[in-house]
């Protein structure tokens, strides 16, 4: 690979933002030099932000480019490739892709259909081919609340890029949907389900719990341990949740749902990650915590675009403002996730580190990448 020099940037390093430059060579960061400084041949930033590339940890992005409207299924491939095309525009170098397993095969009206080994394969045969931009892991959703989650397990091995297993509860009346009425609101939306079928589908989606949900929460805690990804839960909301999450060896929170889930992960070691929308919108759109209030009393620790890639640099440079510490709003993309999804490669800018970078400047305050390099390689 050719050198490449980043000159006359604002450097967004690990807990303090300088001007200089970055010396990529290999696909590795060769040299950080500060000062403003352009070599004949550098690329001049023009005082622009040079910070990692984003690591995105659970996205549905992929999802929504799989199946552009409800019950049209878009081609795989290309969905894929516009979706890794998608993130690397927005500063995202690092993706893991989330696809749930577990499903509900006996009621068509929800559309829980098996899908997750199918698309994994296609990703990763595109991945070996160099068809992506960006790198690819795979986070799977295991759905404890469903039919078929032990035979879709079966299906995965150590093999498949499997970084993270995220526990999933979307039984009725708890967690995210806690307040019934906005599950109804939700799923009757999507589905189109009149009061009686939505009342039908929360006393069957209970029952399925109540019959199944340990057998598939012991299993999915198994699988993840047997192929070396990070578990994660999924809408704590409770100290009861967190004490069963810290048991079972958890040690990511995805988007707890209160400021006592929130403070018993970190009393627990557990990081927490919250929306980037929930951010950016000033709420969650299911009625919990705000991921603001967890950032001013100190309990966040990592961003997720969930479902709009463009809000995780918009709500990490948020973020800065509202610590005035950019450094520190930044990490919350770049370093913390990487050392949750034990990725100690990349998030950073250093001497040694994987050249994932972008460059960002900010018009009328809002961030906007003007460049994306991944290891070394402008992609963006």
């Amino acid at each position: 690979m050719p050198e490449t020099v980043l000159a006359n940037a604002t450097l967004v390093l690990a807990e303090e933002t300088v001007t200089g430059s970055v010396r990529v060579a290999g696909g590795e960061i060769a040299a950080v030099d500060t000062g403003g400084a352009v070599p004949e041949g550098a690329v001049d930033c023009g005082g622009d932000m040079l910070m990692p590339g984003l690591i995105e940890l659970h996205t549905d992005n992929l999802e929504r480019h799989i199946q552009p409207r409800p019950r049209v299924d878009w081609p795989h491939a290309s969905a894929l490739i516009a979706h890794d095309a998608e993130l690397a525009s927005v500063g995202i170098t690092t993706v893991f892709d989330a696809l749930r397993v577990g499903s509900v095969v006996s009621n068509d009206r929800t559309n829980y259909r098996k899908y997750a080994r199918q698309l994994a394969s296609e990703l990763l045969d595109l991945r070996a081919k160099g068809a992506l931009r960006i790198s690819h892991f795979i986070h799977l959703r295991a759905e404890v609340c469903s039919e078929t989650l032990i035979e879709e397990l079966d299906e995965f091995g150590p093999e498949d890029r499997v970084g993270i297993l995220s526990l999933m509860d979307h039984t009725p009346g708890q967690r995210q949907f806690s307040d019934l009425s906005k599950l109804r609101t939700y799923v009757q939306g999507k589905h189109g389900l009149s009061d009686a079928e939505f009342d039908a589908h929360v006393e069957n989606q209970r029952a399925l719990r109540d019959r199944l949900g340990a057998a598939h929460e012991a299993r999915a805690v198994a699988a993840a341990r047997a192929w070396g990804a990070v578990l994660a839960s999924h809408d704590d909301t409770t100290e009861d949740h967190v004490a069963v999450s810290a048991a079972h060896g958890i040690e990511l929170a995805e988007f707890p749902t209160s400021v006592e889930a929130a403070r018993a992960c970190r009393a627990s070691g557990i990081a927490v990650m919250m929306g980037a929308p929930n951010l950016i919108r000033g709420g969650s759109h299911s009625g919990n915590v705000a991921a603001a209030d967890l950032a001013e009393a100190g309990l966040l620790d990592i961003l997720s675009s969930d479902y709009v890639p463009s809000a995780l640099l918009m709500a990490a440079v948020m973020l800065g403002d509202i610590w005035d510490d950019m450094a520190r709003g930044i990490a919350t993309v770049t370093s913390a996730p990487a050392r949750a999804a034990h990725l100690p490669d990349r998030g950073r800018i250093a001497p040694g580190a994987r050249a994932d970078l972008i460059r960002v400047a900010r018009i009328d305050g809002a961030p906007m990448v003007r460049g994306t390099w991944v290891k070394g390689e402008r992609v963006g």
